[in-house]
């Protein structure tokens, strides 16, 4: 495993919030140097999910019609609907009934990916900001120098992760969440 004390997330700038009247999308995009398969099963299989996202799924999203994931952090399973799964370019669950999509679109010899996912507005910038990390902690592991996931009460103790909160809530022109940790 890289050193992951080396590691800060960039600027706030792979996020952005579609708004539809009380609905809020948070869309996440970042372009990576793997083809759309090895992301494919990045995105669907548990053991690679367990290494950078934020929540381990109990199956493969790309075989199975529901999958239960548990957030990092809680020991509550959320039962997940696999709405779509056409391999290897998108992926599409209601992750108790919050839409999310993923998209992976072929870029010469890499990936362009993009997350869309319903959030409540008053955790939107929270949202952006550990997504953010994730997709960080994700290329890394497909370059083959992972750091280990960095999600849940974890993150939020972690300063990157703190100013991205900060950064992204100005940016979308909401308040900055509070959220305890211990």
């Amino acid at each position: 495993m890289s050193d992951r004390k080396t590691y800060a997330p960039g600027p706030a700038d792979v996020a952005r919030v579609r708004k539809d009247s009380e609905t809020w999308t948070l869309v996440l995009v970042r372009d990576l140097r793997h083809p759309p398969e090895k992301v494919w099963r990045a995105l669907t299989e548990p053991a690679h999910l367990h290494e950078w996202a934020p929540f381990d799924a109990s199956g493969d999203f790309g075989k199975a019609e529901v999958v239960n994931i548990t957030w990092a952090g809680t020991a509550t399973p959320i039962e997940t609907h696999v709405t779509r799964a056409d391999v290897p370019s998108v992926l599409e669950y209601d992750l108790g009934g919050n839409a999310m999509r993923w998209e992976l679109e072929g870029r010469g010899e890499g990936t362009r990916l993009t997350l869309w996912a319903v959030i409540d507005r008053r955790f939107i910038s929270m949202g952006a900001a550990g997504w953010h990390i994730a997709f960080d902690v994700l290329e890394r592991l497909l370059d083959g120098t992972p750091i280990g996931r960095i999600a849940g009460p974890a993150a939020m103790q972690f300063d990157g992760w703190k100013r991205l909160n900060a950064e992204y809530a100005h940016q979308f022109g909401v308040e900055l969440p509070t959220w305890e940790t211990s």
